[in-house]
């Protein structure tokens, strides 16, 4: 097997077992010596030759390699992924309640030891993403392995981010294994019914990470007034008014996940004369609300990402900061604001400042009643803390 040796001190980051490898951390001798396929399996030794772990190596990505194992006598085969998806499935299981959810996170990536492979399931069907060389090298068994764990009716390729150019790798769609999806598929989350498009909805065609959020939003949405930002689909504001609420207002860019927002509010028959729908741009709309004097009881933030990096951090808080200012003028006295970044840039310290900079500029004394993040199908290993993503605050206005 090839062997990458690492620069005399750059080992600490793998005896912490952390799984990535940069390329700085490399000796350039040890590199320049062989030439190496996108994918390959390598052993990763120190500067001394001492084993310290098997990856997969990529030349294009700065993250040169990305760690399937730590033990010297795991070698990286069929049975390897076999064995890392079995354990993935079984903690769903132990984790979820199936019965009333059928649509869940069944890989994610480092977290589930797998880097670069996320499997999300909705139904009879899985919407999977390679983003790495290593997980691009190993799709083919690892799809096969996938249908016959888990008796899909099909696998979907959702392959289309842009992280794979990093990779030097072309974006890629389409059926892999099974029949092809219907254009809709129906899920259930805890009570609610949703159409979800995985052939070009949104990353795999819904945010499984909100479940939990999702319905701890309910008993704050009773009799209340709630303004839903970004809704996509619905999520929140069908949750809200399965929660009591007296009346939702929804704002979307997309009128094409607005048109599914609708067919998902018929699906489960709620009051649609208690939803007003906006399309437009929530930066725009909330300015607009601001000038006619609107006011609501219960507003939700769920922005997308606006800072994949901590380079891109600090104008994304600008982004952060002006959404969370207007929400925070907007909200009535003893008013609940649930706002939320998922961007990895953004710290969940950095995050906090941000909010309380923005009721500062507000002019509101407000505090923290709830920290939310990712919902558990999306764990964080502990040697990998880039796992923990979504950060979520509810607020309680006390003006």
């Amino acid at each position: 097997m090839p062997a990458i040796r690492l620069k005399q001190g750059r080992q600490k980051p793998l005896l912490r077992r952390h799984p990535w490898v940069f390329s700085g951390a490399i000796d350039p001798d040890s590199e320049s010596q062989q030439i190496l396929e996108i994918g390959e399996t390598v052993e990763v030794l120190d500067w001394q030759g001492n084993f310290l772990a098997r990856g997969a190596y990529n030349p294009h990505s700065n993250i040169r390699i990305r760690v399937w194992t730590w033990e010297v006598e795991e070698m990286v085969n069929e049975d390897f992924f076999h064995l890392r998806l079995d354990r993935a499935l079984a903690t769903r299981k132990d984790i979820l309640d199936l019965e009333v959810n059928d649509a869940y996170r069944l890989v994610y990536g480092e977290s589930d030891g797998l880097p670069g492979l996320v499997v999300d399931r909705f139904g009879d069907f899985l919407a999977v993403q390679f983003s790495t060389g290593g997980a691009e090298c190993w799709k083919g068994t690892l799809t096969e392995l996938l249908l016959g764990l888990t008796h899909a009716k099909g696998i979907f390729e959702r392959s289309d981010l842009e992280v794979r150019q990093l990779e030097g790798l072309p974006l890629r769609t389409g059926l892999l294994r099974g029949i092809d999806p219907p254009d809709l598929i129906q899920i259930n989350e805890n009570g609610i019914a949703f159409y979800v498009d995985i052939r070009a909805g949104h990353k795999t065609g819904f945010y499984l990470d909100q479940r939990d959020n999702r319905v701890y939003l309910r008993p704050f949405a009773q009799n209340r007034e709630v303004l839903d930002c970004f809704t996509y689909t619905g999520g929140f504001t069908l949750s809200a008014l399965m929660g009591g609420a007296s009346e939702v207002t929804a704002v979307e860019s997309s009128q094409v996940a607005l048109d599914l927002a609708r067919k998902n509010l018929s699906l489960n028959q709620l009051p649609g004369g208690r939803v007003e729908w906006i399309e437009g741009d929530v930066f725009h709309v909330l300015r607009k609300f601001r000038d006619q004097g609107r006011t609501f009881d219960l507003i939700v933030l769920d922005p997308p990402k606006f800072a994949p990096t901590i380079a891109q951090a600090s104008r994304a808080a600008r982004g952060y900061k002006d959404i969370n200012l207007l929400a925070l003028k907007l909200l009535r006295s003893d008013g609940i604001l649930f706002t939320f970044s998922c961007s990895g840039g953004i710290s969940e310290d950095f995050f906090q400042k941000i909010v309380a900079d923005a009721a500062l500029d507000a002019g509101v004394e407000a505090q923290i009643i709830k920290r939310l993040n990712q919902a558990p199908d999306h764990p964080v290993a502990l040697s990998f803390p880039e796992g923990a993503y979504l950060k979520g605050l509810v607020v309680r206005v006390l003006r």
